[in-house]
C-alpha cells in the first residue's frame, strides 16, 4: 500500500523482513549488487534493529562483495545522538542519502560514497537543481553549527529525557504498548487504533506531532529542544490522553 501511489517503481529490488539477517541472507544471489536499509526505520513506526544487526549484515555484504547503502535521510544529521546513525552500531556503509535535516528544512538532498563506489566524475550527474548555490550555502551553514556545537549530543541527553518521560506516561495508561526510539526521534505505539484522535488533541492544545498508520504516533522535535520544552510537551500529551 505504501508504493501504490509510487507505481511504476524501479524493478530489481526485493524486499526483506527487517532485523532478519536470515531473511537477508536468503534472499542475495550472484546478481544482488547492493544492499539498502535505514539503520532504525522511520516511517514504518521507528523500529529499532537489534545491536548487532547491522554488524552481521555489513559483515554478510563484505563477504559477498555486495555495497552497502544507508538511508539516513531522517535519522542522520544528528537525529538520533550521533552525527549519523550508523555510528552506534559500530559499522560504516559504502555509500549513504542524506536530505531532510542537512540544510535545517530548506530542501536539499546528498549522497555520499567511498571511493570503491564512485563511479560520478564532476559534471556527470547534473539535474535543473542539482548544486544550487543556496541549497548549498545552507547545507554547508547548518551542518557546520550543528558540527561546531556538538548538537548530536543535545539529541542524545535531551532524548534520554524524553524516552523517560514517555515511559512514565505509559506507566499511567495501560493502552499504551510501547515507547521506543533512540535520541530526538522516538514513538508511541497504542494497543487501539487511537493516533490520529491523540494526534489532533495534541495539536489543538499547540503540540505538533504526527501518526504512522492508525496506532502510532512519532516524536521528531527540533534537535536544539531543551527539557523544559520536552516537560510541555510531555503536559500537553498527558492533557491529550
Amino acid at each position: 500500500k505504501f508504493q501504490e501511489p509510487y507505481i511504476p517503481i524501479p524493478s530489481g529490488f526485493i524486499n526483506v523482513e527487517y532485523n532478519n539477517i536470515d531473511a537477508l541472507k536468503a534472499a542475495t544471489t550472484d546478481k544482488t549488487c547492493a544492499v539498502m536499509m535505514e539503520p532504525i526505520q522511520g516511517e514504518s513506526g521507528v523500529h529499532l534493529p537489534d545491536d548487532d544487526y547491522l554488524k552481521k549484515v555489513r559483515a554478510w555484504c563484505d563477504e559477498k562483495g555486495i555495497l552497502l547503502i544507508l538511508d539516513e535521510i531522517q535519522t542522520g544529521v544528528g537525529r538520533t545522538g550521533t552525527l549519523f546513525a550508523y555510528q552506534q552500531y559500530g559499522i560504516e556503509p559504502d555509500i549513504m542519502t542524506l536530505a531532510k535535516g542537512l540544510a535545517g528544512g530548506f530542501p536539499i538532498g546528498a549522497i555520499l560514497c567511498k571511493d570503491k563506489a564512485s563511479v560520478f566524475a564532476a559534471g556527470e550527474h547534473g539535474s535543473t537543481f542539482g548544486g544550487n548555490p543556496l541549497a548549498c550555502a545552507t547545507g554547508y551553514a547548518v551542518f557546520k553549527t550543528i558540527v561546531d556545537n556538538d548538537i548530536p549530543l543535545n539529541a542524545k541527553l535531551t532524548g534520554q529525557y524524553l524516552t523517560g518521560r514517555l515511559n512514565e506516561i505509559k506507566q499511567k495508561y495501560n493502552f499504551i504498548s510501547e515507547v521506543r526510539g533512540r535520541g530526538l526521534l522516538q514513538a508511541i505505539e497504542f494497543s487501539d487504533k487511537n493516533a490520529l484522535s491523540v494526534v489532533m488533541s495534541c495539536l489543538e492544545k499547540g503540540l505538533l506531532i504526527n501518526k504512522i498508520g492508525d496506532s502510532i504516533i512519532r516524536f521528531m522535535p527540533p534537535l536544539i529542544i531543551g527539557r523544559d520544552e520536552v516537560d510541555k510537551a510531555i503536559d500537553i500529551l498527558d492533557a491529550a490522553l
